[in-house]
């Protein structure tokens, strides 16, 4: 991802998100974090990711996230359309 290296532009994408009317998915993530943050789970410095990609029908179920450091969650290839072309 082109940010890796820079800071995030959070506004940039929750703007984008709104145009493209992304509520629930955000939301949905959101929730993860949250339920992952009650558990007592220290995400500092990771990424959640899931196990099963949602753009190859996975959810935000708990059972489908894990963390990852962040280079082992963005170095997936990936399909001109930017789905992920494996997930190992």
């Amino acid at each position: 991802m082109p940010y890796t290296k820079k800071p995030r532009p959070y506004k940039h994408e929750w703007e984008m998100e709104q145009k493209r009317n992304e509520k629930a998915p955000r939301a949905a993530r959101a929730r993860a974090r949250r339920e992952m943050d009650a558990k007592g789970v220290d995400r500092k410095g990771k990424d959640i990711d899931h196990v099963k990609p949602l753009s190859k029908g996975g959810t935000n179920a708990k059972g489908n996230l894990r963390l990852v450091s962040p280079s082992d969650n963005r170095s997936f290839q990936r399909n001109s359309d930017h789905t992920v072309k494996k997930n190992t």
